[in-house]
Order: C-alpha cells, then structure tokens, then sequence
C-alpha cells in the first residue's frame, strides 16, 4: 500500500492536479459521501472531482469506490488508501505548519458528537468559541448519547459523560459534573425535607437510565459514609430534559446534574433532598481515535474545548489526559 501512496505518477497531462490534491480530494469524497458532496465543499465541478478520483485510481491501480446509483461504498484499497491519505496529508499540513509559522490557521470541517443536553446547552459557548477564534472552520455538531462509529461516521471526537470502556480511543478528561437528589414541593405533601437516604425509599421515583434503574448510592458530603436506596421508577428515561421536566410536574424524585437543576431550584420548582448527601459526581470526555498525526483542526477543538469549559467542569480541572487501550 505505501508503494501506491509514494509513487503516485500522473499519467494524464491534459489533467494538471498535484498528488496531494488527488488524496485531499479523495478524502473529501469519502468524508462528504457523495461525489457531489465533495464537489460543494472543494468549490469544484462534479465532473473535476470525478476527473481527479480517476487519476488517481488510474495511478494506484486499483479501485477506490464502488459506486451504484443509490450508495457509494470503499473497497478494501480504498480504506487503506483513506487511511494513509489521512496520515500523509496530515504529515504534509504539520510541514507547512512549521515552515509558514504557527499563525497558520485550521480550515475545513470538524464533525463532532455530543450529549443531546451538554450538546444543546453547556457546551455551545465554547464550540462558539472555536467558531470565533478560527473563522475558516466550518462544524457538523451531532447530537446523541451512544458513542459514535469514529471511522465509519467520519467522526473527528466526542464528547462522553459518563466511564469509557472502550480500550481503543483516547479519553481526555475534562472535569466532574456534581450530581443531587430533587423533587417537586408538592411531591412531599407537607412532610418536612428528608435528611437521610433511607427516608427515600418510600416515594415515587424516576431514573435516568444511563446511570441509574434499580438503585442510587449517595455519599456523606463530611463523613464519607454510603448509603444504597433500592427504587422501582414510574419512569424510565434516557433524556435528562425529560427527567427534569417530569421532576417539576411532581412525577417523582430524580437525581440529575446541578446545572440542570440550578434555576428550578432558584425558582422553587424544585427543592433539594437530603442536602448533605451527593451522588457520584458524573466524568466528562473528549474522545477520539488515536493516530499518529493529530489533524490541526482537532487539535484547536481540544485546546478550546480545555480552555472554556462550563462553570461546573472547571471546578473540577485538574485531572489529566488518559489513554484508553
């Protein structure tokens, strides 16, 4: 596979394209999906995206793409090809990095995954930051909880709350999100505020179900003791809106994040149970598949991401990247 990458020679002089121009545009093309795509996003024809897709197959040797009229899918060469192409471009944009000076600002799209609640609210004054400070990008921001097909998808990172089990991405740490237990006034009917986990057992619960179903485990904010309550939620949910949402219509009691909570609390919506009780405080990542030559675009993500986390993150900064394998 190298040999085709290195020795890559232009056999058609009616057609002027560069060797690195032939794998960027190949990588557009598989990264966008679609010819078409590919030829939006280079500010090119669709016949000139073509031309250049069959020079450099006609170069390799090999076919890169099964194309039909419904799909368009890699062949065996063509993921390798994409894979290399990828390292040999990113090698090419670090060169230019050093010789032209470090002002050299990324360009081009970043696709990131994100929670749909973290996605929609905490996290979009620094993905505006990122937009701001590096004008030529462009960001595909995908909102879901499930961890993403990173190569499959064409995902740049993600970001992750909760544990990573995966042993083949990088995790980098961003902070702790502090967690309590709430529920709407009326949920009590008169009864003065519980104080200890036990007094729990007996009232309606709902369940996040990413974290907890059958059970919640709280800690002594001073003395580090534990307490396990066993529920059985009315409802079940994997969406913390709808969580919270359901606490202040008196549904039932709910653990959730404090920022979620912060301004219903404020309001009296919501009070706070068992004050001097915590859940486990939930980590938050950025994860994305290691390789050898970072993209500068991803590496920018990152640093912004570090730089201008949410207040409730920050709080908790400190800890340090780790690598998942």
């Amino acid at each position: 596979m190298e040999e085709w990458l290195y020795d890559l020679r232009m056999t058609d002089s009616n057609f002027g394209a560069d060797r690195l121009q032939l794998l960027e545009t190949y990588v557009r093309i598989v990264e966008a999906g679609s010819l078409s795509a590919a030829a939006v996003q280079l500010g090119a024809t669709q016949p000139t995206v073509s031309r250049r897709l069959q020079a450099l197959e006609r170069a390799l040797g090999v076919r890169l793409l099964q194309r039909s009229t419904h799909a368009m899918g890699l062949t065996e060469d063509g993921q390798r090809c994409y894979e290399r192409a990828l390292e040999l471009l990113g090698a090419w944009q670090t060169l230019e990095g050093e010789v032209r000076g470090a002002s050299r600002q990324p360009t081009g799209m970043l696709r990131v995954v994100a929670p749909h609640a973290f996605g929609q609210e905490q996290f979009i004054e620094p993905l505006a930051q990122y937009l701001r400070q590096y004008p030529e990008m462009r960001v595909e921001w995908l909102l879901h909880d499930r961890l993403p097909d990173f190569i499959g998808e064409n995902i740049d990172c993600a970001i992750r709350v909760g544990e990573v089990a995966d042993p083949s991405v990088v995790a980098i740490k961003l902070g702790d999100v502090p967690r309590f237990v709430a529920c709407a006034p009326a949920l009590l009917h008169g009864r003065p505020l519980p104080q200890h986990p036990q007094e729990l057992a007996d009232l309606p619960w709902l369940a996040l179900h990413m974290f907890y179903r059958e059970e919640v485990q709280l800690t002594h904010r001073h003395t580090g003791e534990q307490a396990r309550v066993e529920i059985a939620p009315r409802l079940s949910t994997d969406g913390l809106r709808a969580l919270a949402n359901a606490m202040k219509l008196g549904l039932g009691v709910g653990i959730a994040s404090s920022w979620a909570l912060t301004e219903d609390l404020a309001t009296g919506d919501l009070v706070h149970l068992v004050p001097e009780w915590k859940a486990e405080p939930l980590p938050v990542y950025l994860i994305y598949v290691p390789s050898r030559l970072q993209p500068a675009r991803l590496r920018t993500f990152i640093d912004i991401m570090k730089t201008y986390l949410p207040a409730e993150l920050q709080a908790s900064q400190g800890a340090a990247s780790v690598e998942i394998r």
